[in-house]
Order: C-alpha cells, then sequence, then structure tokens
C-alpha cells in the first residue's frame, strides 16, 4: 500500500471546519506529510488568527466561510485535490434546541461542499461523521446520518466527474471541544461537584491523534462509497468521572475525595449506549484490525438497478461476523485504563 506521506504529498487539501478538534489536527498531521497547501475554511475568525499564529508555515491559507455560503465554497475549492468535511453543528442539546440551523449547517452545508466539489472535480472528498448517526435519538445524530447517506448516494449519480465520495464514522474524541473531560476538569478545578447524568452509560472514545491518524487513512483508501466505521474502546461514564478526579484533583491542589459526583438527569435526545454499526450496515460490512468498512450496494428503483461503484478495497479484508456494534457489547476499560489515556 502507498504510504500515508507518498500519496499526500504536494496535494493541496482543503479542510472544512478545520479550526474544531479534529479539523485542526488534521491540519497538523497534513503538515508533517509535506502537502502542497492546506487551505483551513471556518466561519471562526479569531480560532483562524490563533491556529495561523500557532503553526507559523507558508502552506496554511486561511479561508474564513461558512459552508452554508455556497458561493464562498466555490473560491476556496478552486484546484483543491482532496477535502476533509468536518464542518458540523455538534452539541446534542444545543441541536435539539435549534433544529433548523443543525439542517442548515449539517445537511444543506454538507450539500453544498457535494456539489462544489463535483463542480471544481476534487478527487476525493471524506466527510467527518459520528457514531450518533446510527440509529438517532436526537436532531444531531439525525442530521449526521442523512449527510451520510447523501455522501454516499452521491457517488451513484455523479456521472462522469471523477470526485469519489466516502465517510468517516467514530465516537467521542478524548478532550475535543464540548467532550466530557474538559467539563469534569474544569469542575474538579472548581472544587466539584462533578455532574455525571448516568454512571452505568457508556462511550466509544479514542484519542485524537489516532482519530486523525485513520482518518487520512481512509482518505487514502476511500475508492467511492465507503463508510469507514473505526474500532474504539469503550468507557464506563461513572467510571471516566472517578478516573478523572483521582487524576486531575492532585494536580489543582485536592484530594480525590474532595470531588463530589453528582448525578444529574440525561440530557435531551441522548442515550445510554452508542452504536458504531448497525444490522443493516453489517451485511455489507468487511474488517480488518483498525476498522469495518461499510461498501455501497447496488440501489433498485422500479425496473432500474443502480450499479455501486466497484470497490477493490475488500479483497484484503473479510466479511465481519458482526450483526451490531454497540458500546453496550463491548467490555469497558477499567479505571487505570483510563488514567493510562488521560495521561498519554
Amino acid at each position: 500500500m502507498v504510504s500515508l506521506k507518498k500519496f499526500y504529498e504536494n496535494k493541496t487539501i482543503l479542510v472544512t471546519g478545520g479550526c474544531g478538534s479534529i479539523g485542526s489536527e488534521i491540519v497538523r498531521k497534513l503538515l508533517k506529510l509535506n502537502v502542497k497547501a492546506i487551505r483551513i475554511y471556518d466561519n471562526n475568525e479569531s480560532k483562524l488568527f490563533e491556529l495561523e499564529q500557532e503553526l507559523k508555515t507558508n502552506k496554511i491559507r486561511p479561508f474564513i466561510g461558512d459552508v452554508r455560503d455556497k458561493n464562498r465554497l466555490v473560491r476556496a475549492v478552486e484546484n483543491v485535490d482532496i477535502i476533509f468535511h468536518a464542518a458540523a453543528l455538534k452539541h446534542v442539546p444545543l441541536c435539539e434546541y435549534n433544529p433548523f440551523e443543525a439542517v442548515k449547517t449539517n445537511i444543506l452545508g454538507t450539500e453544498n461542499v457535494i456539489d462544489v466539489s463535483l463542480q471544481e472535480e476534487v478527487d476525493k472528498l471524506v466527510f467527518i461523521s459520528t457514531d450518533k448517526a446510527v440509529n438517532p435519538t436526537n436532531v444531531m445524530g439525525a442530521s449526521k446520518l442523512l449527510a451520510e447517506k447523501i455522501i454516499i448516494s452521491v457517488n451513484y449519480f455523479k456521472g462522469v466527474k471523477k470526485t469519489s465520495f466516502s465517510s468517516v464514522r467514530f465516537g467521542n474524541v478524548l478532550s475535543s471541544s464540548g467532550s466530557v473531560i474538559p467539563l469534569f476538569k474544569e469542575q474538579i478545578k472548581n472544587g466539584g461537584p462533578v455532574t455525571v447524568t448516568d454512571p452505568d452509560m457508556t462511550r466509544f472514545f479514542m484519542k485524537i491523534s489516532s482519530a486523525v491518524e485513520l482518518v487520512l487513512k481512509a482518505g487514502l483508501l476511500s475508492e467511492g462509497g465507503e463508510t469507514f466505521i473505526f474500532k474504539m474502546p469503550v468507557v464506563r461514564i461513572g467510571d471516566l468521572a472517578e478516573a478523572t478526579i483521582e487524576h486531575y484533583a492532585p494536580k489543582y491542589g485536592y484530594k480525590p475525595s474532595d470531588i463530589k459526583i453528582k448525578i444529574i438527569d440525561k440530557r435531551s435526545g441522548e442515550k445510554m449506549h452508542e452504536e458504531l454499526m448497525n444490522d443493516i450496515d453489517a451485511e455489507n460490512t468487511y474488517e480488518n484490525d483498525e476498522m469495518l468498512i461499510t461498501i455501497p450496494q447496488n440501489i433498485r428503483t422500479g425496473a432500474l438497478t443502480l450499479e455501486a461503484p466497484d470497490n477493490k478495497i475488500i479483497k484484503n479484508l473479510v466479511k465481519t461476523k458482526k450483526t451490531l456494534y454497540s458500546s453496550k457489547d463491548k467490555k469497558p476499560l477499567n479505571k487505570k485504563e483510563i488514567k493510562n489515556l488521560l495521561e498519554k
């Protein structure tokens, strides 16, 4: 297989949502792969400025813009080789309270990125999705599911355009903006309590660096229509809270016993457990040690059958025997393992 460095070398990359936790780490990783230029597309002027000051390289092109603005996207995408589409509204309660805004960004914004990618004949578009898109119970998850569906479906109707479209799906990323660990740390810093919705709730977790490395690998492997589902460890939220207290309390001048845990109600639209793959996905999914890859199926509409894109990825994979990939069914990390993750 071609190395990541050889694949990305001298390419021009656009990262939407490039100032977010995932987007900015994609930028940092790409800079180590000798790319030609990286266009960072984000609507947060301050974060763009801060990231530009941090990276201090002439390979960065800061684009102030929103994925809702198709005209602005046209200017940003010109002569781009690969797009990583990470821009999204991702906070579950805020999307519940502002559903139409979630639609405008997560669905219509994705449609804009697709349209411009086809117009400018980008080589590849990789969409960053979430485990909340599987059997969604909230607006955010439902909007990301529909975005996933249109990303995959566009491979059937793109005609002679060369662009390939694929998705990557993973769970919570440790210490990403808006995730639970920064919240726990701030609560510990203030002397507690640490608020937990339900200690028996389980979630998929991985480090940002690991998540982004797999995203870049998906960009290398993708041929069109795949959903890359990364295998991730699971944590029980009660254990995560306790491990975080034990790890950080001494750093803020407290004993772990000083910091109490307060149980609060589940947030609107929140699940007890998350899934990375459901039984429908499993019918056409293959796997290796790192990931599961769902490949597209033929679409039948009346007498017409739309052939799925030919896919050579699976020749080195095995058909999965799983019918579900849920955090409920996977053994969670113990507190020692969680603390090792926090230390890293």
